[in-house]
């Protein structure tokens, strides 16, 4: 599994993961392969967790979309989502079956997006949140949500409060480890979302 943060504060945003890799018991650490679970598309990194046949099929559909790959508001980052689920089904054979009763296809996606308009996430149904302070995903982001919590309103950048998060998944949840991958950048007011 991983753990995978963003965070939003005083002009700056950070997104940061570990690096562990697991395959049911068995552990691939950054040792053996460089693991990176956040990817750059234009100015936007977008943090993975789930499944490693996910790494490289949604690099390649972001990277492939070219200018209609557009992650600069909730209605955008919907919409390229909405795309990304029709080539995830027609050219990579996803398996959109989650429950009997789910309301819709499942893209099988948990995603956390930052870039400089802001921190979003996206699930499995392409439901889209966006975030005013911080957020996780992967099975460290309880342990990552605690730690960000207690120093969110302490004297702390956003890289600092990420790195904290993404730390404090790694010493509690046995599916994540470090080193940790951590991209900090001003928010730009300038880009019209």
């Amino acid at each position: 599994m991983t753990t995978v943060v963003v965070v939003k504060k005083a002009g700056e945003i950070a997104i940061a993961a570990d690096s562990l890799v697991t395959f049911g018991d068995t552990r691939l650490s950054q040792s053996y392969e460089e693991n990176r679970k956040v990817f750059l598309v234009g100015d936007s990194y977008v943090g993975l967790a789930g499944t490693t046949a996910h790494f490289p099929v949604m690099r390649a559909i972001l990277s492939g979309m070219a200018d209609e790959c557009r992650l600069h508001s909730r209605d955008e980052v919907f919409r390229t989502f909405c795309r990304v689920h029709q080539k995830l089904k027609e050219e990579y054979f996803l398996n959109t079956k989650e429950e009997e009763d789910d309301p819709y296809e499942s893209s099988q996606i948990t995603s956390v997006i930052a870039n400089p308009t802001g921190i979003y996430g996206v699930y499995s149904y392409r439901e889209v949140f966006v975030f005013d302070r911080f957020w996780g995903i992967g099975s460290g982001r309880n342990f990552a949500l605690g730690a960000m919590y207690a120093l969110y309103d302490q004297d702390l950048s956003a890289r600092a409060i990420a790195e904290a998060g993404v730390k404090a998944g790694a010493e509690f949840d046995k599916s994540s480890a470090g080193p940790y991958q951590v991209h900090a950048f001003p928010i730009d007011t300038t880009i019209k979302s």
